[in-house]
């Protein structure tokens, strides 16, 4: 077994599954493991040092038998959005992220999006923080109202179509992640029950420029195994904090993690704590067969954000009883 509070457990975990070596995630903690914890089903031994050699992670005796609550690991197909405008700094970092740790990854185009047919191609989809209008491309007021002199192709935005068609994935059993300001694009056209705290607050009654603060995490969840009972959390202007509106179904949404209730700031400049005290950092929506993971922070920015990485990393692995796709050779 390994640990997967290590974020080095993951690039472990995308090294074997290189190589064809089973992998499982403990589901509960016990004696025996963490919930969240990896065990090699099997493998040669002389892999499992090599993978430890090359990432520091160490490999220990399991203990908890074939019958302790595990679920198989498969890999994800994830595709990553690229829109063209100007290029987007976060999807440049989270691009560096992935390869980083080894999780194979496709740049996904404005065109491709607009066409739809999304889940036959992918399992997640991610959203860098970006605005709603720079993802769409209703965002001209820089250009005068005029849209760019850029060939048509190269005109970024995805449009209402693009909309309709990641809606349509998620329904369809997808699960679409969104970094910071992206959350806002999913929540106001996919009618979520959740609403973003801080917007439309003046800077006189919220400002939060750049700072960390301490945030709860539910480490029970799958979508934050491996991570503390309390941490810290980067948060740039632009990110967001969530409040679950009132709804026959609010069951579909589940809190991954929680802005504490007092004394937020860890180190930077926060005014209004109260606005986002309590509130959510990160949520899980069902939407249809699939769901939506809204992290309102920057959980990997800049590269830098090592305490939060596992948020991004476990929504790109399969959870305990969802149904993992057979992922083809080109894929691998």
């Amino acid at each position: 077994m390994f640990d997967g509070r290590l974020n080095d457990s993951f690039r472990a975990v995308n090294l074997l599954l290189d190589k064809g070596v089973a992998v499982k995630r403990s589901d509960k903690t016990s004696d025996a493991a963490r919930a969240g914890d990896f065990v090699v089903a099997s493998g040669p031994d002389a892999t499992l040092a090599d993978v430890a050699k090359r990432t520091g992670v160490d490999f220990a005796p399991w203990s908890g038998g074939a019958a302790a609550s595990m679920h198989d690991v498969k890999r994800l197909r994830i595709g990553l959005y690229e829109r063209y405008y100007g290029g987007n700094m976060d999807q440049g970092w989270t691009s560096f992220l992935l390869e980083t740790f080894g999780f194979p990854y496709t740049l996904l185009k404005d065109a491709e999006i607009k066409a739809g047919g999304l889940e036959a191609t992918y399992d997640v989809i991610v959203l860098p923080n970006d605005s709603p209008g720079m993802i769409t491309g209703e965002r001209v007021a820089e250009f005068g109202g005029q849209a760019p002199n850029y060939p048509p192709e190269y005109r970024s935005g995805i449009g209402k179509d693009g909309v309709d068609a990641l809606k349509a994935f998620v329904q369809k059993g997808g699960t679409l992640v969104t970094l910071g300001e992206a959350g806002t694009l999913v929540i106001e056209r996919f009618s979520l029950p959740v609403r973003n705290v801080v917007a439309g607050k003046k800077s006189t009654e919220f400002w939060c420029p750049g700072s960390t603060l301490k945030v709860k995490f539910d480490n029970q969840s799958p979508l934050a195994y491996g991570m503390p009972a309390q941490g810290l959390a980067t948060f740039i202007a632009g990110s967001q904090a969530y409040a679950i509106v009132p709804t026959a179904n609010n069951e579909k949404v589940e809190t991954i993690a929680t802005y504490v209730d007092r004394d937020i700031l860890q180190s930077g400049w926060l005014l209004g704590e109260q606005v986002i005290a309590k509130k959510a950092a990160a949520v899980s929506v069902k939407h249809g067969a699939g769901k939506v993971v809204l992290i309102g922070f920057r959980p990997q920015h800049r590269d830098q954000t090592h305490g939060t990485f596992k948020l991004v990393f476990n929504a790109l692995l399969n959870g305990p009883g969802t149904t993992t796709p057979t992922t083809t050779t080109a894929q691998q």
